[in-house]
């Protein structure tokens, strides 16, 4: 995505999705229940040429058992992947009993594609699947959760369930699949990318060369997203729905600036069409994530808003969205 903000957003058809008023008390979280471990290097891949030591953070609860484990993917625009972010949340669903590690992954501002960084969320399952002893975590029940950038790469790993073209690097005698996947405004066809929004917005989005082209093409790129080409075909997630693709909670906020909110609708009705277990959650009014996810986006896109202050997306009715959709997929 090119973080160029809609002024405009066309209405979509919401009568296959759930319709929620995001209000209402917000999230807490008893932080004395979870441990932390912080800056665990998960894998050291080479991109051009350059080795990156890539991070995680792990959050365990302190009662007995294995538990099923959640992998948080942020968001960032393509350019960035802050493990740190939305704590509050990830705290909030450790809370509810899962091991939660939020990860890192390549960006183009390493010259990386959107299949390196998949890759990278695999080598994290990977990782955590070797280590369940360490961490407490059932290998039988893992998810991945993921906002806007990471929203994509979430949906992207639960589609390619058994397929082990981006299974590379270590801890390979261990699974990448997924039991469910939770979509938080994620885009999915980049060419459709700003389909709801005015032309100043879509021409923004669709100039050859930006992130979101190098996101598909790679660095140095001097293409569009806008064209639906064969690469651009095998970057979206609606291409490789198979039987194996587990179960899906998609959700997203009818005022979303960054993402049109019909991207996670044609992903849903895709799921839907080939009977994959799926839902679609809309959040009245909400934009692209609480200031957490829009101000980090900010930093590095000045024509994006940095939010207005409200948290629609911390809401105990959002999150209990989340909370339940995991709890019923539980093994």
């Amino acid at each position: 995505m090119n973080l160029v903000q809609a002024k405009t957003i066309k209405k979509a058809d919401n009568s296959t999705s759930t319709v929620i008023n995001p209000t209402g008390p917000a999230i807490t979280c008893d932080t004395s229940a979870v441990g932390s471990t912080d800056d665990i290097t998960y894998a050291s891949p080479t991109t051009h040429g350059e080795k990156t030591d890539l991070k995680l953070d792990i959050q365990v609860p302190k009662s007995s058992g294995k538990k099923p484990l959640v992998v948080y993917v942020t968001g960032g625009g393509w350019m960035m992947s802050d493990r740190t972010a939305n704590l509050d949340q990830r705290t909030y669903v450790a809370d509810q009993g899962y091991v939660v590690a939020s990860i890192q992954y390549r960006t183009t501002t390493s010259g990386a594609t959107y299949k390196d960084a998949l890759a990278d969320v695999k080598s994290a399952i990977r990782y955590l699947r070797a280590n369940a002893d360490t961490y407490g975590i059932d290998t039988d029940q893992v998810f991945v959760w993921g906002q806007s950038a990471g929203g994509y790469l979430a949906a992207m790993t639960g589609v390619t369930n058994g397929d082990k073209t981006y299974d590379v690097g270590d801890h390979l005698d261990q699974s990448s699949e997924v039991q469910g996947v939770v979509d938080e405004f994620g885009p999915a066809n980049l060419s459709e990318l700003a389909a709801d929004y005015d032309q100043a917005a879509k021409d923004g989005n669709y100039t050859a060369g930006n992130p979101a082209a190098q996101w598909v093409y790679g660095a140095g790129t001097t293409k569009s997203i806008k064209e639906y080409t064969s690469q651009m075909a095998a970057a979206d997630p609606t291409t490789h729905i198979s039987s194996s693709t587990p179960p899906f909670l998609l959700l997203h906020g009818s005022a979303d600036p960054l993402v049109s909110p019909s991207q996670t609708l044609n992903l849903f009705t895709a799921l839907e069409d080939k009977g994959v277990d799926a839902k679609r959650v809309v959040l009245t009014g909400a934009g692209h994530g609480d200031t957490t996810v829009t101000e980090a986006i900010a930093q590095s896109s000045p024509s994006a808003s940095s939010g207005t202050g409200e948290r629609p997306w911390s809401t105990k009715k959002t999150m209990g969205y989340i909370t339940d959709f995991l709890a019923g997929h539980r093994g």
